[in-house]
């Protein structure tokens, strides 16, 4: 049995992490755990998603740091899936930068573990001179990106159709892929 670490941010879709990403992997019987940013948590509190995510889960939810006398409440992953992933934390993963406990856990295991990562971006993310770089130094490190036109075309800020998908069938398929 597998332990898959789902690392969740503030951007649109964070609220289908249980239905489209937790609960197919349990339904594979994966060990799931589920660590937020401190605003996707927010987000899902107030949607009253925490309490479900951990019903599915058997595990707390976490947002914030232990303390140095406690012990981690999520066992080891055997693979991260960072789904979905905010410009903003795609470029800090890239950069090493570990400023809340979502990040902290991406990047101690970044090296490792097996990660995917879903850029919930638009055009105008996508359009900015570093953004290839950061891509380029994830695959550097063997991240697994579920990004491109194929899966989630882009669009210029407000402008993209409502209520699209996210690609969770790709990110899905990637993981019981890589935990195979």
């Amino acid at each position: 049995m597998s332990t898959v670490a789902v690392v969740g941010c503030a951007a649109g879709g964070v609220e289908q992490v249980r239905s489209h990403l937790v609960l197919p992997l349990r339904a594979d019987e994966h060990v799931v755990t589920v660590t937020l940013t401190p605003a996707a948590a927010t987000w899902l509190g107030q949607a009253g998603e925490l309490d479900q995510l951990e019903a599915a889960t058997g595990f707390p939810v976490r947002c914030t740091p232990r303390l140095p006398t406690e012990q981690s409440p999520h066992p080891r992953p055997d693979l991260l899936v960072v789904a979905p992933a905010t410009a903003n934390s795609v470029a800090k993963i890239a950069l090493g930068i570990s400023d809340n406990q979502a990040l902290t856990l991406v990047c101690e295991n970044i090296s490792t573990t097996p990660v995917i990562v879903f850029p919930r971006i638009n055009a105008a993310h996508a359009r900015h001179p570093a953004w290839e770089g950061y891509l380029a130094a994830l695959r550097g490190v063997g991240v697994h990106l579920i990004y491109g036109d194929d899966v989630w075309p882009l669009y210029e800020p407000r402008d993209a159709p409502s209520g699209r998908d996210l690609p969770w069938p790709d990110i899905v398929r990637t993981a019981k892929q890589l935990l195979s």
